[in-house]
């Protein structure tokens, strides 16, 4: 771990992707111990004395938790939980997410999934509003450019006294409002 210039991070890039068949005791181990250590940093309680700040400020552990953002650790962690072969890292993924959203209230996260997607969705009913709108205004003029009055009169008509080819009366097959004979 000390030789490794990228951390735990690293180590666990180099040992996950690895098959669980091929996977030594010590890389299982490894994993592991580096999983306990991630839960025991994220599980250390808040010290008030040492997080009065400004508001706004962030605590030491948002602190922790962006930089296991920028490490890459979340996206590992991701992988470990979704990972068919990795099943038996999700009880410590569980935990470690857990205490990621620990100072994290579910109504306010429930608020924020919501806030983002309600003003999306807002936007995206108004648009489709104005497309609906839109059309059918294009649809009243396209029908207000036609006649009226549509004739009924119209499909196969046989022309008695008018003789076709095989002495047969002539069999017409469109409107009659162009027909002259």
């Amino acid at each position: 771990l000390a030789q490794d210039p990228q951390g735990a991070v690293g180590v666990l890039t180099a040992v996950s992707p690895q098959d669980w068949e091929q996977r030594q005791e010590e890389d299982t181990l490894l994993i592991e111990r580096i999983l306990l250590l991630v839960r025991n940093v994220l599980h250390v309680p808040p010290d008030p004395t040492e997080e009065q700040g400004v508001d706004g400020d962030a605590s030491v552990h948002d602190r922790v938790l962006w930089a296991l953002h920028i490490s890459g650790m979340d996206d590992l962690l991701k992988f470990l939980a979704s990972a068919q072969v990795e099943q038996q890292w999700g009880l410590h993924v569980l935990e470690i997410i857990s205490l990621m959203f620990r100072d994290q209230s579910p109504e306010e996260l429930a608020a924020l999934g919501q806030g983002t997607a309600g003003a999306e969705h807002g936007e995206d009913t108004r648009e489709l509003e104005a497309l609906r709108q839109r059309e059918l205004a294009e649809k009243k003029a396209r029908a207000l450019q036609r006649p009226s009055r549509h004739s009924r009169f119209g499909g196969s008509y046989v022309l008695q006294g008018l003789k076709s080819i095989g002495d047969r009366d002539v069999v017409f097959h469109k409107g009659l409002h162009n027909v002259r004979a």
